[in-house]
């Protein structure tokens, strides 16, 4: 789990960035989503309509027991605090759009002073003893259902407060004139009981209920999350086996041309060099897509081999003459780990060590270090970093810094440059989602103006332990 729980999330609005890279100097601050601060979960005109419902009951009130009953009561004092609550719903409403969300600090403040005009009205109009009293829940159980429990707090404290108060100092309740009403002091404290224990347990059942709905809600979330991820790695899989089909005639057609090709250029000539390059690479595809297309012989392939050689081995394919792949192994361990050699791990971290082969000017660096609890392994290039714009979405499907597809026939590579090619941005998508099937956690950066860093960190035993990784895993971001 991640340190924000689900019900924090939900409750605050915030979701921890699961697997996002970390921030560098080479890259802007990364933006996820507001913070409390930045946005709440209560719209500004719900409360707005809930005070005109209030503002509408108390004045209806006011009015049929001035002029109905005829009992006395300071109108014109009560009709300014219903006034002054009219016009700040007036203000607001001018103010914001329809859709403005308050943080909590402000619901909290727009709320207090509901209590607070309330507490007036009340103790204007004979204090606890006045039936609607009862009104203090309201505000209370408002806070209970949209803030947190903090500001939930001091709202039920103020409204506490406020009754405490005004059940000792208020002006007499009114009544018909000539006639008295003295309600006996014990029946009063059970009004002042009945109300404290009313606003504290509806307040406490209302945050307990809206936090289980939140709870729930952020779990639906997150596993509608984790099924689109597998959905689209299903989907990926299902295009690859379909690929393999599909593409294998053509590529040894392909390859079949550029053998003819080679044998009839001069030996030594750049065409020719170029050839050779494209039927090895043609070799290449048709050799991956029959691992693609059969999962079940590569995974009969399993085994296990120490760390050092599995790196060595999952390298080789990407070290040129103009790369250099440095294979460096830190274990701080009395013996040397034997890894599984999961189809999801070769192909995770050959795609990140291919990228930073292609992007790299001089060198690649992948090293490991292991100790009791973690084995990490840290992919370094000296080429130029991840691009600013796409650092945040980095590991989303279709997010890339390579140059844009050519249209057939329209290649600017020169004869020399066949060997650079353009990405469609899903390999370092897939790579991230096949590495942390097998429980790993995956951090990219920017180093210092002079390249990227890619590091994969598991727990120990999670790839090296008595038993394959076996079908996704929960990761450190579940």
């Amino acid at each position: 789990m991640s340190d924000i729980t689900a019900d924090q999330a939900a409750r605050t609005g915030t979701e921890p960035p699961a697997g996002s890279p970390a921030n560098s100097p080479a890259s802007p601050p990364l933006r996820f989503l507001p913070t409390p601060a930045e946005r709440g979960r209560v719209r500004l005109r719900t409360l707005c309509n809930l005070r005109w419902l209030a503002i509408g009951g108390q004045s209806a009130a006011l009015f049929v027991v001035y002029l109905g009953f005829n009992y006395r009561l300071p109108i014109t004092p009560c009709a300014v605090l219903i006034g002054i609550s009219a016009a700040l719903n007036v203000a607001l409403t001018l103010r914001y759009p329809p859709s403005h969300r308050l943080i909590n600090r402000d619901a909290t403040v727009y709320l207090a002073f509901d209590v607070l005009q309330l507490a007036a009205l009340l103790y204007l109009t004979g204090g606890i003893a006045n039936p609607f009293a009862l009104m203090f829940l309201a505000p209370v159980v408002i806070a209970a259902t949209t803030l947190n429990l903090s500001n939930t707090l001091i709202l039920g404290g103020l409204a506490l407060a406020s009754v405490s108060l005004i059940s000792v100092m208020h002006d007499p309740l009114p009544w018909a004139q000539n006639e008295a009403i003295a309600l006996p002091l014990l029946y009063q404290a059970g009004i002042w009981a009945s109300l404290v224990i009313g606003i504290g347990f509806t307040s406490v059942y209302a945050w307990r209920i809206a936090s289980e709905s939140a709870r729930m809600s952020a779990g639906l979330a997150a596993t509608q999350l984790a099924l689109a991820r597998e959905h689209r790695l299903a989907a990926l899989g299902a295009l690859a086996t379909a690929a393999a089909h599909e593409l294998g005639t053509p590529l040894g057609t392909i390859a079949v041309v550029a053998r003819e090709l080679e044998r009839t250029l001069p030996e030594g000539s750049p065409e020719a060099d170029d050839v050779r390059l494209l039927r090895a690479q043609a070799e290449r595809c048709r050799a991956i897509l029959a691992r693609l297309a059969n999962p079940e012989e590569a995974m009969l392939g399993t085994s296990r081999l120490p760390l050092g050689a599995l790196l060595d081995d999952i390298a080789a394919p990407y070290r040129g003459e103009d790369i250099d792949i440095f294979i460096e192994v830190q274990n701080r361990t009395d013996a040397q780990p034997q890894v599984w050699r999961a189809p999801e791990l070769l192909h995770g971290l050959g795609n990140i060590i291919e990228n930073a082969a292609d992007f790299a000017r001089t060198r690649v660096r992948v090293q490991a270090q292991i100790d009791a609890q973690t084995l990490r392994i840290e992919i370094e290039d000296d080429g130029p970093g991840f691009a600013p714009e796409i650092f945040e979405a980095l590991g989303e499907p279709y997010i890339t810094s390579r140059p844009g597809n050519h249209a057939l026939g329209d290649s600017d590579l020169g004869p020399g440059e066949l060997g650079q090619h353009e990405g469609m941005g899903l390999g370092f998508f897939i790579a991230k989602t096949l590495l942390e099937q097998t429980g790993g956690r995956v951090q990219a950066v920017n180093l210092d103006g002079h390249g990227a860093r890619v590091s994969v960190a598991w727990p120990r035993g999670a790839i090296d332990g008595e038993a394959p990784p076996a079908g996704p895993r929960g990761t450190a971001e579940d």
